[in-house]
């Protein structure tokens, strides 16, 4: 057996008990993929990362790509190469994409489900398959031009990548300095560096078609400071004919440097040259302006709010295969009698999970895995409303806008929280599930535990996500997608569900929802009296993360709670209508539910106090006493 351990069961109550998915298959764009379908795509798709995508998972770590320097190339080991090929010879990637380039469209509920099942089996074959990903963006943002160059991607499976990072402007990407020049016959000439860039070099495409944020120079009009004044260019590993798809001479775009990581190594991290006269063949790096228009960053965010699911999708999956293999592992591991037995000593050895404090970790694992995918599904079916909205020809309706709204508002909680939780429980619960072993090779938590801390880094670190929250989803948009989340919250509070089992939770999530309303409250006045002295805003700065962390808490925590509601009208149905395993299944979802809101909400009120007692002190200090 492999590494992985999906969780299906899970993946399909949230789907269609909980989230109602059925009721938008077979509908509008979604034609061609209904409920028997999406199952057995779902069932295909576990069968596939379970072995043949999950067998490579160790090999890309221990034997990572290596840089060569002469030929600016890094291949990729020959078991990662063959999971990679499985992967894209099973074609379920045409989900992600339009008809008109050959996909079959599904919800990207359903995706997304799909999805967190290659992410947990082999991360990077998710990442490096990213192709048709880029050309869907292309060919609907692009011009004639670009939507022939999109499917080309397509058909002749090359790779794409995102190339925003610069090495001195980091996550200020208004910083980057790379410079885009136009030519007499409408082309553009590239010059700079860029780093961080995933799959940007390796030996699974032929080609790879990059889009660079570069800032236009010598174009009256265009090209200022800031991001505004980015343009995205697209730009080929080689030249190739637009009309036949053939490649001819090589573009003056290469690979520099390979990063070596901590974990994630299988996954090329490069830097990238474009247009130096002393690198490769010294040939320029010539590409077009994407749509031809400059309206770089509104384009390249069609990509960057993909990758941030995704993240949150690859978090969450890691910390549910780790939770599992804690499972496996704690169920077999005799160690130690029984607490009640403890002064015995003749008394029996019993497996781990019968010691409390074992018991409490391994349900702080499972509450924790089935909350952020609860979250990172209920976030896709916004998602779902607004793929069926643009096409039905209603993009512009109020319910597209909400949906629109409510998904941006969500996207860094699934990013930064599923990150910060899985990163930190997989470390301090999941390995510590296995004691010392945990901390060998011989078990897959130590890779876990180092391909994770990358999610809470990349696509936006933690600290820009919570100030993207706040500043950008709550106070640009007027808190309104903030009131819709927040108002389902409240109605389940003043439900009855759960026939009296829930009420202790319900009051949990009450309490909880006027801690967090309370904390927006104080630190929208933080910002208004910043406008009279600005040295204020630094309080509000001080308490973005915190409130982003707290929103996750009561979100995750009615998420759950709702799924505790299905769970118990189930119980309390036909048993008759129950199959194998249902009742300890829909038992456990109400027991992560209950354990979930006990241990979380609390923290809530103290999150709450800490936030309001925020002073400047911290930055008031001289930086040579920190």
């Amino acid at each position: 057996m492999t590494h992985y351990k999906s969780n299906l069961r899970d993946i399909e109550f949230n789907l269609f008990e909980v989230l109602g998915r059925q009721e938008v298959l077979g509908t509008g764009p979604f034609l061609d993929i209904d409920l028997a379908t999406a199952r057995s795509v779902l069932a295909q798709v576990e069968h596939l990362a379970t072995h043949e995508l999950a067998e490579s998972f160790v090999e890309g770590d221990r034997t990572p790509p290596v840089f060569d320097p002469v030929t600016h190339s890094a291949p990729v080991p020959a078991g990662y190469k063959r999971s990679f090929q499985k992967w894209m010879d099973a074609e379920f990637w045409r989900l992600q994409i339009a008809e008109e380039l050959g996909g079959t469209p599904a919800p990207p509920s359903v995706v997304w489900g799909m999805a967190e099942m290659v992410l947990g089996a082999n991360p990077s074959i998710w990442m490096s398959a990213a192709g048709p990903l880029f050309a869907h963006v292309m060919h609907r943002t692009g011009n004639e031009r670009d939507r022939r160059i999109a499917q080309w991607i397509v058909e002749k499976d090359w790779n794409g990548s995102m190339v925003l990072t610069e090495p001195d402007a980091g996550s200020d990407v208004g910083a980057g300095r790379t410079r885009a020049t136009l030519n007499e016959d409408g082309t553009w000439n590239i010059e700079g560096v860029k780093r961080f860039i995933t799959a940007a070099e390796s030996d699974l495409n032929e080609q790879t078609i990059h889009l660079v944020l570069a800032r236009p120079s010598g174009v009256e009009g265009i090209g200022g400071p800031g991001t505004k004044g980015l343009s995205l260019f697209v730009v080929p590993k080689f030249h190739f004919d637009i009309e036949t798809g053939a490649l001819s001479d090589r573009n003056g775009v290469y690979a520099t440097n390979v990063e070596h990581k901590m974990g994630l190594k299988v996954s090329n991290t490069c830097e990238l040259t474009f247009g130096d006269a002393a690198v490769g063949g010294g040939e320029k790096a010539v590409g077009w302006l994407l749509g031809e228009v400059h309206d770089g960053i509104a384009q390249m965010f069609r990509i960057i709010e993909n990758a941030r699911m995704m993240v949150g999708t690859k978090a969450i999956a890691t910390l549910s295969t780790g939770y599992l293999n804690a499972l496996e592992y704690a169920k077999t591991r005799q160690q130690g009698a029984d607490m009640t037995r403890s002064a015995d000593k003749t008394a029996p050895r019993v497996a781990i999970t019968n010691h409390p404090d074992v018991r409490r970790s391994l349900m702080t694992q499972k509450s924790a895995a089935e909350a952020m995918r609860a979250l990172v599904l209920w976030t896709a079916t916004f998602q779902d409303t607004v793929m069926l909205a643009d096409d039905s020809g209603e993009g512009d309706s109020p319910e597209a806008h909400t949906a629109a709204a409510v998904n941006d508002l969500l996207l860094p909680i699934v990013k930064a929280y599923g990150s910060e939780r899985s990163w930190v429980l997989l470390g301090t619960e999941s390995l510590q599930t296995f004691g010392g072993s945990g901390f060998l090779q011989d078990y897959p938590l130590e890779q876990y535990v180092r391909d994770a801390k990358i999610d809470t880094l990349y696509e936006g670190t933690t600290a820009i996500q919570g100030q993207d929250l706040f500043f950008r989803k709550i106070v640009k948009d007027q808190g309104e997608a903030l009131r819709i989340v927040l108002a389902g919250v409240q109605e389940f509070v003043d439900s009855e569900a759960g026939n009296g089992r829930l009420k202790n939770e319900r009051a949990l999530l009450a309490g909880a929802l006027a801690d967090v309303n309370a904390v927006v409250g104080h630190m929208v006045s933080d910002l208004m009296s910043a406008q009279d002295e600005i040295i204020k805003v630094y309080k509000v700065g001080l308490n973005t993360t915190r409130l982003l962390m707290m929103l996750g808490d009561v979100v995750c925590s009615w998420l759950l709670l709702r799924q505790a509601e299905v769970a118990l009208d189930r119980l309390d149905g036909d048993a008759s209508t129950l199959r194998s395993g249902d009742a300890m299944f829909y038992e456990g979802k109400v027991a992560a539910a209950q354990f979930f809101a006990q241990l979380n909400l609390p923290k809530v009120r103290a999150e709450r106090a800490i936030a309001e007692s925020i002073t400047l002190d911290v930055m008031q200090l001289d930086v040579s006493a920190l």
